[in-house]
């Protein structure tokens, strides 16, 4: 790490001093024209995102970036149409698709071992207090971009909507139902795929028994993971109907990834 990047300067001072890091900076132009950087890790409040994204690709460098990349979907194509202009690459942090346990569950899905997916359901019902959002960006629409759907849940969501595959129809409603902010405390979908699965999203904050929870329903077995905010292959349960004997399929070849947050 050649530099750290912070508005505050006592924090970056002290942060580049705890690790090392040679140079530090209070302004993201500067460091990308004078580190000329080959990544950018972004990890700022969401507004932010787009235009660090935007400066860092057009600067030559590729980006890892905490999610949402952005809060709107103008932004999105932006971001993509500077990828193809500039030859960089930006992506999100949307590592539970890396996990060995659902690295292998895709690899079955692919070769349909279990035959076609019918049914899933993706849970994300956590709890966040009042307190919480006493963080100046939180839970506003201009600086959060969202609520669970955006910040909590989208970690589960990617990981369903990947394993899963493309949509084609999705209905959806929103609620403020308990904490004092803009956004939403609650999310719900109901999704149609184009493999004519079925499929439900629920994401909350008002929970008290916090869980994440996805589930697959195949012809022939259910896929089930039950963590919070990570997950190891013993957070994974296959269940097959009582006349299969063959388990064969449940043996994986793939090292034991743990993946969550660090």
């Amino acid at each position: 790490m050649v530099a750290a990047v912070d508005v505050l300067r006592d924090r970056v001072e002290a942060y580049s001093r705890e690790h090392a890091i040679p140079r530090f900076y209070t302004d993201a132009a500067q460091m990308l024209e004078r580190e000329h950087p080959d990544l950018v890790q972004i990890a700022t409040p969401p507004n932010t995102h787009y235009e660090l994204i935007i400066r860092s690709l057009e600067s030559g460098a590729w980006v890892l970036c905490e999610k949402p990349l952005c809060t709107s979907l103008a932004e999105l194509d932006h971001i993509l149409t500077v990828e193809q202009q500039t030859g960089t690459y930006c992506s999100s942090v949307f590592q539970w698709r890396f996990g060995s346990g659902s690295q292998h569950l895709k690899h079955l899905i692919q070769t349909q071992a279990f035959g076609r997916p019918l049914v899933g359901i993706c849970q994300t019902t956590w709890f966040r207090n009042h307190a919480y959002y006493q963080v100046p960006w939180r839970g506003k629409w201009s600086t959060e971009g969202g609520g669970p759907t955006m910040g909590h849940g989208i970690h589960a969501m990617d990981l369903f909507l990947w394993l899963l595959g493309d949509w084609e129809e999705v209905s959806a409603m929103t609620g403020t139902l308990d904490r004092q902010i803009e956004v939403e405390d609650v999310s719900l979908a109901m999704v149609r795929f184009n493999n004519r699965a079925l499929g439900s999203i629920v994401n909350s904050v008002l929970s008290p028994r916090e869980e994440t929870y996805l589930r697959f329903d195949f012809q022939q077995a259910s896929v089930e993971l039950t963590a919070l905010y990570s997950y190891t292959n013993k957070h994974w349960r296959f269940s097959q109907p009582p006349s299969t004997q063959d388990t064969s399929v449940l043996a994986s070849s793939y090292l034991r990834v743990y993946y969550g947050h660090l």
